[in-house]
């Protein structure tokens, strides 16, 4: 694979980081510094290490960078629950958790495959 850009994991992780900023346009003015950001923050992550990661072309240094994606992923799924449990996330953002779930999926077997290609 030559760049980052085509993989779909890091399509879907780049869609997930638009969709968090929408909604947290949402979110009240007092958690614009608080909980938005870290959302923000969290969901940029995502497919920044993916794409560092890929592009410096060692294996286990990839790995390293889809655990830190993984982590952060972890870390957004987490903060959705709290803004769902805030009442910030109307019904229609129920889909946030199920990308989120989906990349999760994709990271964890692109780690997989990864980890056998060490293996070799």
């Amino acid at each position: 694979m030559e760049s980052y850009r085509e993989l779909i994991v890091w399509q879907k992780a780049m869609s997930l980081v638009v969709k968090i900023y929408q909604t947290t346009k949402t979110f009240p003015k007092s958690e614009t510094y608080a909980l938005a950001n870290q959302m923000q923050r969290a969901a940029v992550s995502i497919p920044s290490n993916i794409a560092e990661g890929q592009a410096l072309k060692q294996t286990k240094a990839y790995l390293r960078h889809l655990a830190i994606a993984s982590g952060s992923l972890a870390e957004l799924e987490t903060q959705i629950e709290i803004a769902n449990s805030l009442g910030y996330l109307q019904p229609e953002d129920k889909h946030l958790l199920l990308l989120a779930n989906e990349i999760g999926r994709m990271l964890s077997k692109l780690r997989q495959s990864l980890e056998l290609k060490l293996e070799d």
